[in-house]
């Protein structure tokens, strides 16, 4: 017996179901869709209207005004009326759009939307969003993926489902293409037939944006050579997905080998083969949330840190952070500001800031980038001493010397964060705390012994970043 092809109803439906399996049990019985008025969005809407009532489910219908439109207020008002219509519950955002010189219109649009569109269904307790994105919008995507150079995670395309906690800036927040399957030819038939009403974007016709150039030129050139190319292409999209899979599986594994706490050891990614190292590199920038660095820009800085000596100090500059080795390790260090308690000249005669400690828990200091805090301790300052002292904080100048028990040594500030293996990075950020003949305390190594004694009313110091 002939297997009956599936409908964009039942596909519809099937991948709906799906997706509403990944946002767990207890989920609210609620979706959303992501409405724009054209026409992919507008068929998706009357789809999951006929989709909730069937499953006694809520659906609300989110639309984005983007302001780039002279007609953007019309299209608005055209969305609030089909909702209307349908008893949809109806929300809309009006979003500016942030960093267009740097990332491009599309790119900003994008980035806007999905933020916004994560807050409504925030605020709107929806666990699962649907977009209309669908099969010929997939092939389209693998092919400015590919035209970009892209590897195996670029030509995945886009998921049928995912959690897009990147995007959407809500963890709980499951989104779904379930028209992934489906052509552009199928929604034309269907809201043809069911008398969808939607609108027509004008900027979808603009040949300046990469994505129309490829529909309105590309597209239709293939279609005439290769019919059915757009189905072929989301099966290769397919098979680099279950590539991406066993890619990151791999990386997984090199990560858990390589790794020494937040760090990479070096020794452990040298003995890695350039591919692997390559793929545990990407799979550890995007586990830390950073953008995914190219092909060119990865082989420089792994060729400068496997080459540099043992005990070099290196650092790479990366868009979203800097690429860092210290005593045969790699580090990812987040791009912090220049503190206002910092000097280009460590020497200069000029003093740091001085205070007066009068019996406060703690006190901060936003220069030096955070807050001192004075704890009642068995040992430690005496508290009246220290109230009577006209006190220092500053950075440190270079000579600096600490006691930390009677019983060791007086080192420079600088041996003992070579001893605790602080970064020449991070110390430049922890500040050191004077009285006008001794210093006291140095964050992130401890206090000096010399003024500490034991018994009631002592106080000890002690630094915490912010």
């Amino acid at each position: 017996m002939k297997q009956q092809k599936p409908t964009l109803t039942s596909t519809f439906e099937q991948a709906v179901a799906t997706a509403r399996a990944l946002t767990g049990e207890g989920a609210a019985p609620r979706i959303a869709v992501a409405l724009s008025g054209g026409l992919d969005s507008s068929a998706l809407l009357h789809l999951a209207h006929a989709y909730a009532q069937q499953h006694e489910l809520t659906l609300c219908a989110f639309h984005m005004h983007h302001g780039l439109s002279p007609n953007a207020d019309a299209w608005l008002a055209h969305c609030e009326q089909q909702c209307a219509a349908l008893n949809v519950s109806f929300d809309a955002r009006r979003i500016q759009l942030q960093e267009q010189k740097k990332s491009g219109t599309e790119a900003a649009a994008r980035k806007a939307r999905y933020a916004a569109l994560g807050a409504l269904c925030h605020e709107h307790g929806v666990p699962l969003l649907l977009t209309a994105h669908h099969q010929d919008d997939q092939a389209e995507t693998v092919l400015l993926q590919l035209l970009r150079g892209s590897g195996p995670a670029g030509l995945s395309g886009m998921d049928a489902a995912n959690t897009a906690a990147g995007l959407l800036q809500n963890g709980q927040l499951v989104m779904a293409r379930p028209l992934l399957q489906a052509s552009r030819k199928q929604l034309e038939a269907y809201a043809a037939a069911s008398g969808v009403s939607h609108i027509h974007d004008e900027s979808n016709d603009d040949p300046r944006y990469a994505r129309n150039a490829l529909r309105h030129t590309v597209m239709p050139a293939l279609e005439q050579h290769f019919p059915g190319f757009q189905e072929r292409f989301a099966r290769s999209a397919q098979h680099a997905q279950s590539a991406t899979r066993l890619l990151t599986e791999l990386a997984e594994q090199d990560l858990a080998a390589t790794r020494d706490g937040d760090q990479l050891d070096i020794s452990k990614l040298r003995a890695l083969s350039q591919d692997r190292a390559y793929n545990l590199l990407r799979h550890w920038f995007a586990t830390r949330g950073y953008s995914m660095p190219s092909t060119a820009w990865l082989a420089e800085m792994l060729a400068q840190l496997l080459e540099a000596k043992y005990d070099a100090q290196l650092l790479v500059t990366h868009p979203d952070c800097h690429v860092r080795r210290y005593r045969d390790r790699l580090h990812l260090t987040p791009k912090l500001e220049d503190l206002d308690g910092t000097r280009e000249d460590q020497f200069d005669d000029k003093p740091g800031t001085s205070f007066v400690w009068n019996g406060e828990a703690e006190l901060a200091f936003p220069a030096y980038g955070g807050v001192l805090y004075f704890e009642p301790a068995e040992e430690g300052l005496d508290a009246d001493w220290l109230r009577a002292q006209k006190l220092l904080i500053e950075f440190r100048r270079g000579g600096e010397k600490l006691k930390l028990a009677p019983n060791r040594s007086t080192r420079p500030v600088k041996y003992h964060y070579q001893a605790l293996n602080i970064p020449a990075w991070e110390r430049g950020r922890l500040p050191v705390v004077k009285s006008p003949s001794q210093l006291l305390f140095a964050a992130g190594i401890g206090m000096d012994c010399h003024h500490v004694g034991s018994g009631a009313g002592r106080i000890r110091l002690r630094w915490q970043a912010v």
